[in-house]
C-alpha cells in the first residue's frame, strides 16, 4: 500500500514504479491520504495504474500536464482553452514546441491506455493531462476515477474486502478481514534527498556554497570554507536539477549574487548592493517555473535572506579588504622594518643576527659588534641594513 501526496512530474523513476505496479503479482492499493493531500502530476499517473484506487476525504487529484524538469522547462504549464472545437489540440498549446507537444500525446495516451486496463474514466484522464483538470475525492468517485472515500486505514481494509482486481496470472478476490498491517517508513537517505530538493532548502544550500567559495577566494587557508562550499554547491545543483527551474530567475539570482559581492569592492554607495538585493529577490520569486504545489519559494522566506546574504557578503568583502591591506607579518616582506645585531665589527658587509636566525648583510655606514640596525630591503639571502639613530640598546631584536 502507498500512501501518496505526491506533486512532481512525471519521468524514468516514476515509470518503472508504476511498471512495478501493473507487473505486481499481488494487488496494489492506492489510497491518497490524510485528508488535505494531493495526488496531482505523478500521483494521478499511479492511482490510476493502482488496483484499487482510494481518495481520503477533502484530498484531490489531477493537474497531470507533463513538466520539463531543469532551466526553461515549462511543459508543465497548463494549456490554455481551446476557443473552439476545431482544431482543439493545436488552440491547447498554440505556441508549444514540438517536444512538449509530443510529451504532452505521449503522457495522454499512457494514462489512457492505464484507465482502459482498470476500467477507469479514460476520457477525464486524457483532460488532467492536457487541460491540467483536478478532482476532489467525492467527484472522482462519481466519475469512476478512484473506487471509493476511505477515512481511515480499517476504513480502507474493510471497503476493500471482498473485490475483485485483475493482476498480471489472473483474476483475484481480495481477502482482507484479518490482514495485518506493516508501516513502511522512508529510511535516512530518502529522508534526507527529499528535504534537500525542497526548493528553499535548495536556495539556502547554493547560498551556503557561495558564501563558502568566496570567502576562501578572498582569504586563502586551510581550504575549510572551499571544501564546505563546494558541497553545498553540489548538493544545491542537484536539487535544482529536480525541479522546473526558470532561465530568467536563475540569471537574476547570479546577478544579484554578482553585484552583492560587487558592493563590497567597489564604492558605489549602496547602487550595487540595492540593485543586488533587489535581482536576487526577483529571481528567487521566479526561480520555479510552474504553479506546482509544494514547489514554490515564499517571500516571508526570500526577503530574509536577501538581507542576510548581502551582509554576509558585505562582511567578507570588509575582512576580505582589511587582510589584504594589512602589512605582511611572515616571509622576507614582515622582515623589513625589523631590527638586526651585528655579530661582528664591519664596514660595508658581515654578518647579522635577525629573527633568530644569522644573515650575511650590507650597510652603507659601518657597524660594530653588538650594535643595532633597521631592515630596510631583502635581497634573496643579503639583509640591506641601516644603523639605529640610537645604539645604546644593545642586544637581541625584539
Amino acid at each position: 500500500m502507498l500512501k501518496l501526496d505526491t506533486p512532481g512530474g512525471l519521468d524514468s523513476a516514476m515509470r518503472e514504479m508504476i511498471q512495478g505496479i501493473l507487473a505486481s503479482p499481488v494487488p496494489v492499493a492506492t489510497w491518497v491520504a490524510p485528508s488535505g493531500a494531493r495526488a496531482a502530476s505523478a500521483g494521478t499517473y499511479i492511482l490510476y495504474a493502482s488496483h484499487i484506487a482510494a481518495m481520503a476525504p477533502t484530498t484531490n487529484l489531477g493537474a497531470a500536464t507533463p513538466v520539463a524538469i531543469g532551466i526553461g522547462g515549462d511543459a508543465g504549464k497548463p494549456a490554455e482553452k481551446p476557443e473552439s472545437g476545431k482544431d482543439s489540440e493545436r488552440a491547447a498549446h498554440p505556441k508549444a514546441a514540438p517536444l512538449e507537444k509530443k510529451a504532452v500525446h505521449d503522457a495522454a495516451a499512457y494514462i489512457r491506455s492505464l484507465a482502459q486496463l482498470r476500467g477507469r474514466n479514460a476520457e477525464w484522464a486524457e483532460r488532467a493531462v492536457r487541460k491540467a483538470e483536478s478532482l476532489s475525492a467525492e467527484e472522482a468517485v462519481k466519475l469512476k476515477v478512484a473506487d471509493f472515500i476511505a477515512a481511515d486505514l480499517p476504513d480502507l481494509l474493510r471497503q476493500a474486502d471482498g473485490r475483485r482486481v485483475k493482476l498480471a496470472a489472473g483474476e483475484a478476490t481480495l481477502a482482507l478481514g484479518d490482514a495485518a498491517v506493516a508501516h513502511i517508513e522512508r529510511n535516512w537517505k530518502e529522508k534526507l534527498l527529499a528535504a534537500i530538493a525542497d526548493p528553499n532548502i535548495a536556495l539556502i544550500l547554493m547560498m551556503l556554497g557561495v558564501y563558502g567559495l568566496l570567502f576562501e577566494f578572498y582569504t586563502p587557508g586551510f581550504g575549510v570554507s572551499g571544501i564546505v562550499g563546494a558541497i553545498c554547491l553540489l548538493l544545491a545543483l542537484y536539487a535544482l536539477a529536480m525541479l522546473p527551474i526558470n532561465a530568467t530567475g536563475a540569471l537574476l539570482l547570479l546577478l544579484g549574487i554578482a553585484l552583492m559581492a560587487t558592493e563590497a569592492f567597489v564604492p558605489s554607495f549602496g547602487a550595487f548592493g540595492i540593485g543586488g538585493i533587489v535581482a536576487f529577490v526577483a529571481g528567487s520569486l521566479m526561480l520555479i517555473d510552474g504553479d506546482l504545489p509544494g514547489l514554490e519559494i515564499s517571500l516571508a522566506f526570500v526577503v530574509p535572506l536577501a538581507a542576510t546574504s548581502a551582509l554576509v557578503l558585505f562582511g567578507v568583502g570588509a575582512f576580505a579588504l582589511r587582510a589584504r591591506r594589512r602589512p605582511a607579518v611572515s616571509g622576507a616582506e614582515g622582515m623589513i622594518g625589523g631590527t638586526a645585531v651585528a655579530l661582528e665589527d664591519f664596514e660595508r658587509e658581515g654578518w647579522v643576527r635577525a629573527s633568530g636566525e644569522r644573515w650575511h648583510a650590507r650597510s652603507d655606514s659601518p657597524l660594530t659588534r653588538d650594535a643595532l640596525a633597521r631592515i630596510v630591503a631583502v635581497q634573496g639571502l643579503t639583509l640591506v641594513v641601516k644603523p639605529e639613530d640610537n645604539t645604546e640598546n644593545k642586544g637581541e631584536p625584539s
